[in-house]
């Protein structure tokens, strides 16, 4: 049984962006309707400890916030008369019914109305990724900036601007039509993407990965799903994550330190985990390979493999040549190459290798540095790896792999 705070806690987790979705769908403003949740969440603190935590805590919490947004606007005088910093909805509420799945029998649209409205196309990726994690995750301005390491003042300006930018452009707040709602699903993806990834090798961090951000990429893949269960992007990009979350506990050892997929404990591997995500992988793929329902096939041949030494790196270069097709990107190329490697030799990955070192967007990334390394080590060509784990080393933030990457330099004299 949860005591009073730690049921506050597990409804800000878990129910924090769908109260903030309904009561922004009285105010019309965002921070309007964050003040009146905020202040939900605060009377809780004395009610819960008082009468006990409700059977249904997100209802309570809504309720409260949405009386407190209508009180707010009465006491303005501005209920029927105020100019929203939203643009009210242009499309019927029955278009909304059409394109959101039922999600534990309460139709969610206005959560698909946040979501889309925070990741708008018209905002810069940036500020879709803040204004996520702000009113999605309900994380403090101070948060959001510590996640993406600038000052609290940068971040809160940032935000600011992007809540000035949903009022200028006239966002409006409502589920897109048939005809925007691919782009904007994108988009959403995109911005989850990038959260769990920062999160799972956090850049410029001492640890190796920022537990706090995967989770919050992981309730928001969940809550995607719950809301397009049978959306092909949406089902990879939660297997996606979900194989790569299953191995977390494998990556360091017991003093904190990288250890590699080859050398991993697989019986700390999330089993179960694995095994929910092969059945969203293969659900996805059914419907059409697509970038992410390719990238998680790709983590569950590496999953379903007994060992490293078992791994079908033939048909994990297939399936990279498959996705640079249909997603052309020079680090999907950098992974294709090293796969490579690991399939027809070091000589055939080094030489792939080389081959994108003229890529722009590869010119500060520190895994090419490190893959040319390990594949010139392998051919005994060690003044020219030693050169190249020098440069990888220059160019990691992370300290942790930047320890893994020193450890294998000393290797080599």
């Amino acid at each position: 049984m949860f005591s009073p705070e730690q049921a506050i806690a597990d409804a800000h987790r878990r129910e924090w962006a769908l109260v903030l979705a309904a009561t922004v769908r009285v105010t019309r403003d965002l921070d309007q309707a964050e003040e009146c949740v905020q202040d939900a969440y605060a009377n809780a603190l004395t009610d819960w400890a008082a009468n006990g935590v409700p059977a249904k805590p997100g209802a309570w919490l809504t309720t409260v916030a949405r009386n407190r947004a209508l009180n707010l606007l009465r006491s303005q005088s501005v209920l029927k008369r105020a100019l929203p910093l939203l643009v009210s909805d242009d499309i019927d509420d029955d278009i909304a019914d059409i394109a959101v799945e039922r999600v534990d029998g309460v139709i969610r649209d206005d959560l698909l109305r946040l979501i889309c409205t925070c990741c708008h196309p018209a905002l810069a990726i940036e500020a879709q990724v803040a204004l996520t994690l702000r009113l999605l995750c309900g994380l403090s301005t101070t948060e959001v900036a510590h996640a993406f390491l600038v000052s609290e003042s940068t971040m809160a300006a940032r935000i600011t601007r992007a809540k000035k930018k949903i009022a200028a452009a006239r966002i409006p707040y409502r589920v897109p039509g048939p005809a925007e709602l691919p782009e904007r699903i994108e988009a959403v993806l995109n911005v989850v993407h990038l959260l769990f990834t920062t999160g799972h090798t956090a850049p410029y961090s001492t640890e190796l990965a920022r537990r706090d951000l995967t989770e919050r990429a992981l309730d928001l893949a969940r809550m995607l799903h719950g809301l397009f269960p049978d959306h092909p992007d949406v089902t990879g990009l939660l297997a996606l994550i979900l194989l790569t979350d299953a191995r977390r506990e494998a990556r360091t050892d017991e003093n904190g330190q990288l250890v590699r997929i080859s050398e991993q404990d697989r019986s700390r591997w999330n089993s179960t985990q694995i095994g929910d995500s092969i059945a969203l992988v293969q659900a996805a793929l059914r419907k059409g390979p697509g970038r992410y329902a390719l990238e998680a096939a790709i983590a569950a041949v590496h999953s379903e493999a007994p060992s490293y030494d078992r791994t079908d790196w033939r048909e994990i270069v297939g399936l990279y040549t498959v996705l640079i097709q249909l997603w052309p990107s020079p680090v999907v190329a950098l992974n294709r190459a090293v796969a490579l490697g690991f399939a027809d030799g070091a000589a055939t990955g080094l030489a792939a290798l080389d081959e994108l070192a003229g890529e722009p967007q590869l010119a500060g990334y520190s895994y090419l540095a490190a893959s040319r390394a390990h594949f010139l080590a392998e051919l005994g060509r060690t003044d020219q790896a030693r050169t190249a784990y020098q440069e990888a080393i220059l160019l990691t933030g992370n300290a942790i792999e930047r320890d893994f990457l020193t450890a294998k330099l000393r290797e080599l004299d």
